[in-house]
Formats: structure tokens, C-alpha cells, sequence
């Protein structure tokens, strides 16, 4: 570009960019539940974890950017769900309680089985206007379920909320370890602060004799967490009823309040908001040493 060049502006993005900074300035908290590979529950973990802060009387937004298997409206039973359409013309999430709203490609496709196939460009623009077209409101939680690994849509999540804190979901297994390693690097490199680790699959309650049985080993998220000094927020034990309720459109957190399992995610949501509020702190004491 030579001197007398300037560059274009652009009003289109300059508008879509001001509209999803004033509705991310409505919300407190944005939590990304990422994790390196698939087949770690990392969509329960954030479910779960969704409706938990909600129970807590938190105002919350579920927000699912896996565009190719948006598994959250199934899992909150919301298969068809319809946006809210409303008097001002504007539009807002799917509503599940009083509490809690969330939003996923699912309820925009033709079909429910119908395939995503959508590149990078594409996919960026979708998230983005899952912000700035749809009314979230104020909320004190948005919690964003992100597909597996370090691709096109955390990059825009890291990118389009800079202030976001991740939660890494893994395994006890040793090749779910390593990818882990690969997604907190991601983070590291992208400057987002990482809230947490959550160790799913871990152990399991023999539902016969009662003894604890180590299906997947037992541990190593908690290891690496204190390795790496990162805080480590709970784990998640492997539990049949996980999959039912899933699968059934109840998440296990409200269709067995008084379960071990949900115990063990109401001791995550509670890690999570004493975190949150932690680092919101810090946060603010490191703004006001700058303005002095």
C-alpha cells in the first residue's frame, strides 16, 4: 500500500462490530468449553454446566458454535425450538426456563439432518451473527460449546470476545491429556485466560456393590491442572444416566438433582463462579493500577 492509499472502510462490519460489542457489554461472564478431540463430553460438560449457573439463579446464554453437529438443542430437548420473535421486530434465543437461552444453528436449518457445509468464511460470519442479530439481553453467563480442537470457530470466539475465559474438558486418558495440552497452548497463544479443567469420565460407582471402579483411570486432569498451574474445577463421573437423560432431552443436573453425578457438576458450577468472580476481580484491580 503506498502512502496516498488508504484503506476502505467499511460500514457494513463497522455496525456489525459496534452491535456485538454493546451485546457482549450486556454480559458478564463468556465461558468457551472447548476441548482437543471428541468423545470427551465436552457438549455435557457445558449443558450441564449452563443449566447448573441457571439453578443458581443466574441469568444464562447457552450459545452452540458446533455448526456441523449442533448437539444442544437435542440435548436440552429443544429439537425444533423456535427463536423468539418479538413485538420491536427483534429476535432472541430459543428459550428453555425462566433462566436460560441458548441459540444454535439447528432451529435456522431446513431440516434437522440436514448437513452444515460451510468453510471457514462462512462459519465465522455465522457465529458472528449468532452475537449481533439475536437479542441476548443482560445476562450474568454466556457459556459457548465450541467443537473439538483449535479450528475456525474458537479462533473467532477468541477473536469476537476477547474477554472470554475457556474451560478445557478432557479425559483421564493419556491421549486425551495430550490434546489438552495442544488446546491450553491455543489458549496461551490467543491470551485467553483459562478458568479451568474439567476431568470427565472419571471413575465410575458401581451400581451393584457401590465400590468405585477406574473405567478410564482416574486423575490425570487433575494432575495436569496442578502441573500447569491451572485451576482444576471438578470431575465428572461415567455415568449410564448421563447418556439417557442426554439422549432423552433432560440433562442429568435436572432430571437427578440428587445424584452423585449431579453433585459433581453442581461442585463444578460452584468452582466456576467462585473463579469467575476471582479473576473479574483481579481484572479490575489491574484496570485501576493502569489508571493511575
Amino acid at each position: 500500500m503506498t502512502q496516498q492509499q488508504k484503506p476502505m472502510n467499511n460500514p457494513v462490519l463497522s455496525e456489525q462490530d459496534q452491535k456485538i460489542k454493546d451485546t457482549l457489554g450486556q454480559i458478564d461472564h463468556k465461558i468457551m468449553v472447548m476441548s482437543g478431540k471428541g468423545g470427551v463430553g465436552k457438549s455435557t460438560v457445558a449443558v450441564n454446566l449452563a443449566i447448573g449457573l441457571s439453578l443458581e439463579n443466574f441469568y444464562v446464554g447457552l450459545l452452540d458454535v458446533d455448526l456441523h453437529g449442533p448437539n444442544v438443542p437435542k440435548m436440552l430437548g429443544l429439537e425444533g425450538g423456535e427463536l423468539q420473535r418479538r413485538s420491536d421486530g427483534t429476535v432472541g434465543p430459543v428459550h428453555y426456563s425462566p433462566n436460560l437461552q441458548f441459540m444454535s444453528v439447528e432451529p435456522l436449518l431446513p431440516k434437522k439432518d440436514s448437513a452444515v457445509m460451510w468453510r471457514g468464511p462462512m462459519k465465522m460470519s455465522a457465529i458472528r451473527q449468532f452475537i449481533y442479530e439475536i437479542e441476548w439481553g443482560k445476562l450474568d453467563y454466556l457459556v459457548i460449546d465450541s467443537p473439538p480442537g483449535t479450528g475456525d470457530e474458537p479462533m473467532t470466539i477468541a477473536q469476537m470476545i476477547p474477554d472470554a475465559y475457556a474451560v478445557v474438558v478432557t479425559t483421564p486418558q493419556e491421549v486425551s491429556l495430550l490434546d489438552v495440552r495442544k488446546s491450553i497452548s491455543f489458549c496461551k497463544h490467543v491470551n485467553m485466560p483459562i478458568l479451568g479443567i474439567v476431568e470427565n469420565m472419571s471413575g465410575m460407582i458401581c451400581p451393584h456393590c457401590g465400590k468405585a471402579i477406574d473405567v478410564f483411570k482416574k486423575g490425570g486432569g487433575e494432575k495436569l491442572a496442578e502441573e500447569l498451574g491451572i485451576p482444576f474445577l471438578g470431575r465428572v463421573p461415567v455415568d449410564p444416566r448421563i447418556v439417557v437423560t442426554g439422549d432423552a432431552g433432560r440433562p442429568v443436573v435436572a432430571a437427578y438433582p440428587n445424584s452423585h453425578t449431579a453433585e459433581a457438576f453442581e461442585k463444578i458450577v460452584k468452582n466456576a463462579i467462585n473463579v469467575t468472580q476471582m479473576m473479574a476481580l483481579k481484572k479490575q484491580e489491574a484496570s485501576k493500577d493502569s489508571s493511575q
